[in-house]
């Protein structure tokens, strides 16, 4: 098949007017229901403590148990617990996270909820961009899907081989450039994931994570509660309070044109905008999904339509 030239389709930024607004999370009920649910998945063997088979009106630890682990008092942690975090110490947040064994993100995102970061002016003010030097090296990354995604989970630029694999973002009005939107509002994204279950679960942890930084994002909130609304699965994980931070792993994906791919990703965030990251992926040297990569990359344009189709648009 001739090979055809193809246009440049990198979009730089910004969501726009249209991307809507809503209200501010509300911090203090993020970091109750962040602590409950932290609390509730420890049992007392889990931390060395004895069970005497009493009957437990709620799972998981007490909060008596949870203030004796953190070396505080019960008066202390209730006040926490009930979102009071503005005159906590680091030690004591760190010693709480201690004794719920919480991960490094989650660590984190409690000291985000607890702590806040004083803005100099809401995020939501603040336009997305896109260095057109990243840009270009994009673009020298040749069979190598790569794209850059920021916050809310936008997607902020792409090369023509990131939209071979999972359709051309360009044919998308802004504010559609979400992987959130994409996973969870387009039934296509479903067939093109295989294990659908595990983005999906990706995606909100990291939209957890954005939200304990910017919790008076009103474009993060007015996501949040759209999803909501239209999607019960992200309801049933948004209430499981579990964050995560980008890494790398293995994605299996199935391409309209070439069948299942098992893609490896690593994330980069950018060392002078934290809030942004580019994810590149790569396949096995010698494989069958590196062969259908080199496929995909000889076939240009046609392979750019196809996945385009895999995003259910024509």
């Amino acid at each position: 098949m001739e090979q055809q030239p193809v246009p440049e389709r990198r979009p730089v930024g910004d969501l726009g007017p249209g991307g809507g607004t809503g209200p501010a999370l509300d911090r203090r009920a993020e970091l109750s229901e962040f602590l409950r649910s932290r609390r509730a998945r420890l049992k007392p063997e889990d931390v060395g403590l004895p069970d005497f088979g009493r009957h437990r009106r709620v799972p998981g630890l007490r909060r008596e148990e949870l203030a004796q682990l953190a070396g505080v008092s019960v008066a202390y942690y209730t006040r926490l617990e009930q979102g009071n975090g503005q005159n906590v110490s680091g030690e004591v947040l760190g010693a709480i996270a201690s004794a719920l064994r919480l991960t490094d993100a989650e660590q984190a995102h409690l000291t985000h909820l607890a702590k806040p970061k004083r803005h100099r002016k809401k995020p939501s003010a603040r336009q997305q961009r896109v260095r057109g030097t990243l840009c270009h090296l994009l673009d020298t990354m040749d069979g190598v899907p790569a794209y850059v995604v920021g916050r809310r989970s936008e997607i902020l630029a792409w090369n023509r081989m990131a939209a071979a694999v999972f359709g051309d973002w360009s044919q998308l009005p802004p504010q559609e450039r979400n992987w959130a939107r994409l996973v969870f509002l387009d039934p296509e994204y479903r067939e093109l994931f295989l294990e659908w279950d595990q983005k999906a679960s990706d995606i909100v942890s990291y939209l957890r994570m954005d939200a304990g930084c910017h919790p008076d994002d009103p474009r993060l909130s007015a996501l949040i509660g759209e999803l909501s609304v239209k999607s019960e699965e992200f309801r049933r994980l948004w209430a499981r309070h579990d964050v995560k931070e980008k890494s790398h792993g293995v994605k299996r994906l199935h391409h309209p044109l070439v069948g299942e791919l098992s893609l490896s990703f690593e994330t980069f965030a950018l060392p002078d905008d934290a809030e942004q990251s580019v994810v590149a992926y790569h396949a096995e040297p010698g494989s069958a999904s590196a062969e259908a990569l080199r496929l995909l990359a000889s076939w240009g344009t046609d392979a750019t339509r196809a996945g385009t189709s895999a995003s259910g648009r024509k």
